[in-house]
């Protein structure tokens, strides 16, 4: 596994073996219980995990989650910890951390966030530069429902377009919470939001990510 992937795995692992199982996270409905299984299927039940994406697989991912929600807690925790099985996909480092430090991120934040207690956390400047090019990439799809015209800005001036149109929302922070913005985590990223009242709004409540 490559560093950023390897290092967010680690965190979200210890992450959600400190909040407990019944701890809330920011995915609507989900325990720390049920984050857990969802990101054990993803590595290790390809034929269920299609499901995150196709209606079609649906019935088998629900299922696919109920059977590993059922293990013990410290069982999915190890099962993070210690990677997908070698014949997974995910095990191959290049797929690894492009598919992985983003999701691993973000999903960190998820149980990070949800608590009471939490606190911003300094990300170092190589990963945040990461985190960026992979927004960059995935801006015009993360971005792709939103109601009004979208731009992405660094606190430096770079500027990624999510999605085009009138009238226009810029949203101004770090990497880091441009990524939490744009998956979805609009209430818990730490942003400057520049455009009209009634625009701002609509972006607000829209459902952003993949």
């Amino acid at each position: 596994m490559s560093t950023h992937a390897k290092r967010e795995r680690l965190l979200l692992a210890d992450l959600l073996e400190q909040a407990g199982p019944e701890a809330p996270t920011l995915c609507e409905g989900w325990t720390c219980r049920d984050l857990a299984a969802h990101v054990v299927v993803r590595e290790r039940r390809p034929d269920a995990a299609g499901g995150l994406l196709l209606g079609v697989l649906k019935a088998r991912l629900d299922k696919a989650m109920a059977e590993y929600a059922a293990k013990p807690y410290e069982e999915l925790i190890q099962l993070i910890r210690t990677g997908p099985p070698k014949a997974s996909v995910y095990a191959l480092k290049q797929v690894d951390e492009a598919a992985n430090a983003v999701e691993f991120y973000v999903h960190a934040e998820d149980v990070r966030r949800a608590q009471p207690d939490w606190s911003p956390r300094e990300l170092d400047p190589v990963f945040s530069d990461s985190l960026w090019s992979r927004l960059e990439k995935l801006a015009r799809l993360t971005g792709r429902r939103s109601p009004v015209g979208l731009v992405m800005r660094r606190p430096n001036g770079q500027t990624a377009v999510a999605h085009k149109g009138t009238p226009v929302v810029t949203v101004t922070g770090e990497p880091g919470e441009l990524t939490l913005f744009l998956f979805g985590r609009q209430d818990a990223a730490r942003i400057e939001l520049d455009g009209e009242k009634s625009a701002v709004a609509a972006l607000t409540a829209a459902k952003l990510g993949i």
